[in-house]
């Protein structure tokens, strides 16, 4: 087990639980960052005492820092401060739970300082997973899955002697709050009605992908790079009580599944413990109560966001990451009530048509590809 840890996206719900975990399980925290949340982000610095503390948002670094004056503590910002907290010397792991494209060049800090990286940014491995697993590999570093579905497929995969026994790995879907609705009867859903996620409690952006399945999608792009498995071997079926967290098939048709109630902070402690087990916070698990598990098709035609992401990992090179930038810049838009439920879909669908399929040699070649499709989304918007 891990004894030293950094955190990017403390205040966040994948943060504050991990800060939770780490707590109970007596392990030092060197460094948090967050975006804005200075009244939070105090409490946790005044309570863990890191070394360093990180602000997206220069003006709420400032602010932190008067109010941290106090305390003996390096108070940094911007992306430069999320680099140097993701390659702080006294972690022996860096957890990265920040939102969006802004945690793939900290994730690439990470590998390049030899860091284990317990990973809940999806987008980093979305946008740049050529480039990152053969950071990761160069460095000689592990990337462990914090997502439950990927944590659930890691697990398995634990039992599974030889790759060639896997046939494939299935990810399960809650549907979100929409299952079973038609593609007419969401034309006018509001944001407030996407944001009731039935199962899990997330920040907003990552609750309105559950809602469309673009996190089902990029889920699996996440998989075909943790995994090293081809988009042909991932399968996706609803499953709408959360309690399998996915499952691998092998090659004589048996299926390992891995359960647990919806609570993160299984698959959180199992990447810091790994390959170690310790005693949980979470409820124990008991069938007689759930009764029913469930399972159904995911509805692809309606909901164009996970069909658009397998297209992108076919086509390859950066369309992973135009999907990705399209598919954040229409969420906001979303959100903001300036585009429809639908709109999202059919913005990442086009922008992966257009994509570049050139193969990623440099960040610097994720960040264009990332920058053109939100220039795209932009463009066109009513």
């Amino acid at each position: 087990m891990i004894t030293n840890l950094s955190i990017l996206g403390s205040t966040g719900s994948i943060g504050t639980q991990a800060l939770d975990v780490a707590e109970k399980l007596g392990i030092r925290v060197s460094a948090l960052t967050a975006n804005k949340n200075v009244d939070l982000i105090e409490q946790q610095v005044r309570k863990f005492k890191p070394s360093l503390v990180v602000m997206h948002d220069e003006n709420s670094a400032k602010e932190l820092k008067l109010r941290l004056r106090d305390m003996d503590i390096t108070v940094d910002y911007g992306m430069d401060g999320l680099c140097n907290a993701a390659s702080i010397g006294e972690a022996d792991m860096v957890l990265n739970a920040l939102v969006g494209m802004v945690g793939l060049i900290p994730t690439l800090t990470a590998a390049r300082a030899k860091k284990d990286i317990a990973l809940a940014n999806k987008e980093t491995l979305v946008a740049g997973g050529e480039l990152v697993t053969r950071t990761a590999s160069e460095n000689n570093i592990k990337i462990l899955p914090v997502d439950s579905e990927h944590s659930a497929i890691f697990q398995c995969l634990e039992g599974c002697p030889e790759k060639k026994a896997l046939k494939k790995l299935i990810l399960t879907a809650s549907g979100g709050p929409f299952f079973g609705k038609t593609y007419e009867e969401l034309r006018d859903v509001t944001p407030a009605q996407a944001l009731k996620h039935p199962n899990w409690s997330m920040g907003q952006k990552i609750t309105i992908d559950s809602a469309t399945m673009m996190n089902k999608g990029l889920e699996i792009i996440e998989a075909r790079w943790l995994f090293d498995t081809p988009v042909e071997k991932i399968d996706v079926v609803v499953h709408r009580e959360s309690i399998i967290h996915s499952m691998i098939e092998y090659m004589d048709n048996s299926v390992i599944a891995q359960l647990g109630l919806p609570d993160m902070r299984i698959p959180i402690q199992y990447a810091l413990t790994y390959p170690q087990r310790f005693e949980s916070p979470v409820k124990e698990l008991d069938l007689t109560e759930i009764c029913n598990l469930t399972f159904y098709k995911p509805d692809e035609k309606t909901f164009k966001c996970m069909h658009a992401c397998k297209e992108a990992i076919k086509k390859g090179g950066l369309a992973p990451a135009s999907a990705n930038g399209a598919n954040e810049v229409a969420n906001l838009l979303y959100r903001e009530g300036k585009i429809s439920f639908h709109d999202i879909g059919e913005l990442v669908q086009k922008a992966v048509e257009i994509a570049d399929d050139s193969p990623i040699n440099l960040v610097e070649d994720v960040l264009i590809a990332d920058k053109k499709a939100r220039e795209f989304v932009y463009s066109n918007i009513n």
